[in-house]
C-alpha cells in the first residue's frame, strides 16, 4: 500500500518529469533529421589526422551550392548534412576532402565513407504525416480496446476513463524520452530520424502492455468482489493489485534495460538512438505503470462519486 498512501508524492515527482521533459523540447526542440526533411547526409572516417571543420567546409563550399553542416562523430568521424544531392555532387564532395592533408602533414589524409542516405522532400514530408498518424492510431486502438476490456467493470470508473487513464500515462511516457533526446541531441548534435518514431511506437506496445497487467487485476478483484459480496475500498482494491504485479513489472522492465544498455555500449551506432530512447522509454514506462496509472484511478472514482 506504500504506492496508494504515497501516490500525492509520486504525482508531484510526474509532474516535475513532465516538466522538465517539455522544457527542453521547447528549449532546444527536436531536430529533425533528413528522414523529415529531406537532404543528403554522409558520414567519413579520417584514418590519418582530421581536418579542422572550417577546413573541411571551406573544400566543400568550392564543389558545393548551399548551405553544408559539418559535425564531429567521435574522434575520427565527420557528418555531412546538406540539401540533397546529385550523384555528381555526392561524388565531387567526397573527392574534395580527400584532397588537402591538414596542416603540417605530410600526406593527403585516407578519408573512408562509412554511410550515405538521400532523402527527397516529398518523401520526408510523407514520412512526418505518416509517422504523427501512426502514432494517433496507436493511441486511439489502445482505448478502444481497453473501454471493450473493460466494459463489464463500470463502477467506481466507468470502461472508458481506464482507457482515457491509459493514454494520458502514454502520452507522459513517450513526452518524457523526448524530452530526454532534445537534451541529448542539443549536447551532442543527434538528430530525429526514423528510428526514433519506431522507438516510440515501441514504447506505445511496451507500456500499455504494463499498464493493462495492473488494470487486469483491479478487474479481477472487482468482478471477484461483486460476486462474492466482499466490502472493500477501491483504494484498497488498487493497492493489493498494484503489490501483485510489482515484482512481476520490475523484473520484466530490468530485463529489457540490460538488454537495451548492452546495445548502447555494444551494439552499432546505428541502434544507438533507438537503445537510448528505448531505456529512458522503459525507466519511465515502469515507473508510470506502478506508481502513476493505478494511483490514478482513485481521483478519477472520487471524481465521478461526486458527480
Amino acid at each position: 500500500m506504500y504506492v496508494i498512501h504515497h501516490r500525492t508524492l509520486f504525482f508531484w515527482l510526474t509532474g516535475l518529469l513532465l516538466a522538465a521533459a517539455i522544457g527542453a523540447i521547447l528549449v532546444w526542440g527536436l531536430p529533425l533529421g533528413i528522414d523529415f526533411t529531406g537532404g543528403s547526409l554522409m558520414q567519413v572516417r579520417y584514418d590519418g589526422e582530421r581536418s579542422a571543420l572550417a577546413g573541411i567546409e571551406k573544400q566543400i563550399s568550392v564543389v558545393h551550392e548551399g548551405v553544408v553542416s559539418v559535425r564531429t562523430v567521435g574522434t575520427q568521424e565527420i557528418s555531412i548534412r546538406a540539401r540533397t544531392m546529385t550523384p555528381a555532387e555526392h561524388e565531387d564532395i567526397l573527392a574534395a576532402i580527400s584532397v588537402d592533408a591538414p596542416s603540417g602533414s605530410a600526406s593527403s589524409p585516407q578519408v573512408t565513407e562509412l554511410a550515405y542516405t538521400s532523402v527527397g522532400p516529398a518523401l520526408g514530408s510523407q514520412f512526418t504525416n505518416k509517422a504523427m498518424w501512426a502514432i494517433f492510431a496507436v493511441m486511439l486502438v489502445i482505448v478502444l480496446y481497453i473501454a471493450f476490456a473493460f466494459r463489464k467493470v463500470s463502477k467506481p470508473v466507468p470502461s472508458w476513463g481506464y482507457g482515457l487513464t491509459v493514454v494520458a500515462m502514454l502520452a507522459i511516457d513517450i513526452i518524457v524520452p523526448a524530452g530526454f533526446y532534445a537534451a541529448y541531441a542539443h549536447v551532442t548534435g543527434a538528430e530525429v530520424d526514423s528510428l526514433f518514431i519506431v522507438a516510440l511506437l515501441a514504447l506505445l506496445g511496451y507500456c500499455v502492455n504494463d499498464v493493462i497487467v495492473i488494470f487486469d487485476r483491479i478487474r479481477e478483484h472487482l468482478n471477484k468482489n461483486e460476486k462474492e459480496g466482499i466490502r472493500e475500498s477501491f483504494e484498497d482494491t488498487i493497492g493489493k493489485s498494484i503489490n501483485e504485479t510489482m515484482t512481476r513489472s520490475i523484473n520484466t522492465a530490468l530485463t529489457v534495460a540490460l538488454a537495451l544498455i548492452v546495445l548502447i555500449f555494444l551494439g552499432a551506432p546505428a541502434t544507438r538512438t533507438f537503445a537510448l530512447v528505448m531505456l529512458v522509454g522503459v525507466v519511465a514506462g515502469a515507473f508510470s505503470s506502478i506508481c502513476r496509472s493505478a494511483p490514478l484511478l482513485i481521483p478519477l472514482a472520487n471524481w465521478f462519486a461526486k458527480k
